[in-house]
């Protein structure tokens, strides 16, 4: 008794955290025992990667010294990066639609916890992805000038640009009313961003509608300080925009998608 009664007064962010951890292990282990999910996240960066190089490093012109391949390694992160986070999306409505979610709120624990567990999870997936990425780069010609210092500061971008995508997928996937929905949503959201600013091409070669657009969106910065770190291309503004959204986007998202599954679950 005197062990259940010291359990019931932890305080509640202990118990959260606890709760969370739990489910963090527990969606890792689905991408461990998972063979699609590991298989997606090993093949489809190198896909990628093979599919621009060999397509269309003859055809760009990105106006530098540089190939193509250390030019593009940044934008082929981001974009791994980016549609790597919106399985947070499919694994939120995966767990609503098979009431796996109804079992949860049976047990004493944190509404908060569930989210957590498949946002944290995907980090761990989107290193495992970028790594793949960036040795299969250095085994086609990929180049880097980062130093140690760079190095982390990569790590550190990758992590806050996973949180802050996944959040939003979270967003999609409580809102969404099919597994199915959610795959559409998420690429709809996301390939725009991702092909509509300079991960791929200078975005001063874009027709001047979607210049403007180009220049000033999110992917735009954070795949320039990606650039900047990884080959030394001029840095400018793009690392404190960049670090702006992302965090911004974590601020707002984050907060948004707790109401929202704590409302929808609680109906």
């Amino acid at each position: 008794m005197a062990t259940n009664i010291e359990v019931s007064k932890q305080p509640a962010i202990v118990s959260s955290l606890r709760d969370s951890w739990v489910m963090i292990l527990r969606s890792s282990r689905h991408i461990l025992r998972n063979t699609d999910q590991l298989l997606g996240t090993f093949f489809q960066p190198i896909m990628f990667l093979v599919l621009f190089t060999a397509v269309y490093s003859g055809a760009i012109n990105v106006g530098s010294d540089d190939s193509y391949t250390n030019y593009l390694m940044a934008g082929l992160i981001v974009q791994t990066l980016a549609f790597g986070s919106t399985t947070t999306a499919i694994a939120v409505a995966n767990d609503l639609q098979k009431g796996i979610i109804d079992r949860f709120r049976s047990l004493p624990m944190s509404d908060i916890a569930v989210l957590n567990g498949h946002v944290v999870s995907d980090v761990l997936r989107n290193m495992i992805s970028a790594v793949v990425l960036i040795v299969a780069g250095f085994v086609i010609g990929f180049r880097p000038d980062a130093s140690f210092v760079d190095w982390l500061l990569l790590i550190l971008l990758t992590v806050l640009l996973t949180l802050a995508f996944s959040w939003l997928s979270a967003i999609l996937g409580i809102v969404s009313k099919s597994v199915e929905g959610v795959q559409w949503l998420t690429f709809v959201t996301v390939f725009p961003l991702t092909f509509a600013s300079s991960a791929f091409v200078d975005p001063e070669t874009m027709s001047s509608w979607l210049r403007g657009f180009a220049e000033h969106q999110p992917i735009t910065h954070i795949v320039d300080t990606y650039r900047a770190l990884l080959i030394g291309t001029p840095l400018g503004d793009s690392w404190w925009i960049a670090l702006l959204w992302l965090v911004g986007i974590i601020v707002v998202a984050m907060p948004v998608a707790t109401y929202v599954f704590t409302r929808k679950t609680s109906a």
